[in-house]
């Protein structure tokens, strides 16, 4: 059989689920998770590789309407994520699934590859309720498949990957097959701090922080890493330290033990936490911190 590769975007709202889907579908932590909003900032591909195929999943940030440069990068991410695909997954959250659902899926009722929507969290409601809505969906004759998943439980994973795997070109594969992310360790580990910021802090702290590494060395049996949580104002600074600086203690621990299994050594972690006003809006902040659109 000869063997197959292709790229799959997978969009939809912010908070449905895209990222626990792609880490379910490749197997291992691709991108974090969080149950706050706009998890997500990058276009983060995971690389589900078999015997006979390679899938690169392109994990994207929520369709967004945020206002700032910040916004504007994670938008353009999204929208080019879309382009010179194979397959596109639109992912909804069963328990909310409205009209802005409804514009993503008819945005791309005119693309030339296949499209599939993945009803997921399926576990958190049932068929009665969820039957106008399947009822609606069955009315866009363009998409391919509709498939109900739980992320969480696995449900019907194989199925989707299945599907997936058909509608892929015959080519050879575009990474290396013993690699699952197209990212580097260091980005991992940044994104690893900021999951565990967005795991212990208050609600309204997380979109307002960006993780920067300042130094990443990788020694024979230990990694340093030095890293600043950038936050906007010195009120979410005090917050971030906690009293006596408990929260910055309880996050670096957090962050430390996940690290350590990334990287299969000790890791020493210091954390710092800086202010820079207005960062998401400041271009020289964004791609000082990675976002940075040429690069997209």
């Amino acid at each position: 059989m000869a063997f197959k590769s292709g790229f799959v975007a997978v969009i939809g709202k912010p908070n449905v689920g895209k990222s626990s889907l792609v880490n379910k579908l490749v197997g291992e932590k691709v991108s974090i998770t969080s149950p706050k909003a706009q998890t997500t900032r990058n276009r983060i591909f995971g690389i589900k590789n078999g015997k006979d195929y390679q899938i690169v999943f392109v994990d994207t940030p929520g369709v967004q309407h945020t206002q700032t440069k910040l916004g504007e990068y994670m938008s353009q991410a999204t929208n080019s994520a879309t382009t010179d695909v194979d397959a596109i997954v639109i992912v909804l959250d069963a328990l909310r699934i409205g009209q802005e659902d409804y514009k993503i899926i008819e945005k791309y009722q005119n693309v030339k590859c296949p499209v599939y929507i993945v009803v997921n969290k399926i576990e958190t409601t049932n068929f009665e309720k969820m039957y106008p809505i399947l009822d609606r969906l069955n009315g866009y004759k363009f998409v391919k498949k509709f498939i109900t998943t739980s992320a969480i439980r696995g449900l019907n994973i194989e199925e989707l990957e299945q599907d997936l795997i058909s509608v892929l070109p015959e080519s050879e594969p575009f990474y290396p097959v013993d690699e699952y992310t197209d990212k580097s360790v260091r980005f991992m580990c940044q994104e690893i701090i900021r999951e565990k910021a967005l795991l212990f802090l208050q609600e309204e702290i997380p979109h307002g922080i960006a993780i920067d590494i300042v130094t990443f060395h990788d020694e024979k049996d230990l990694v340093k890493i030095d890293a600043n949580i950038i936050t906007e104002s010195d009120r979410h600074k005090s917050i971030i330290i906690g009293k006596n600086g408990d929260m910055l203690k309880q996050i670096g621990r957090a962050a430390r033990l996940d690290m350590e299994k990334l990287v299969g050594t000790k890791v020493m972690l210091d954390l710092f936490v800086k202010v820079r006003k207005d960062w998401k809006d400041d271009l020289s902040a964004l791609i000082d911190l990675g976002f940075n659109k040429k690069d997209i």
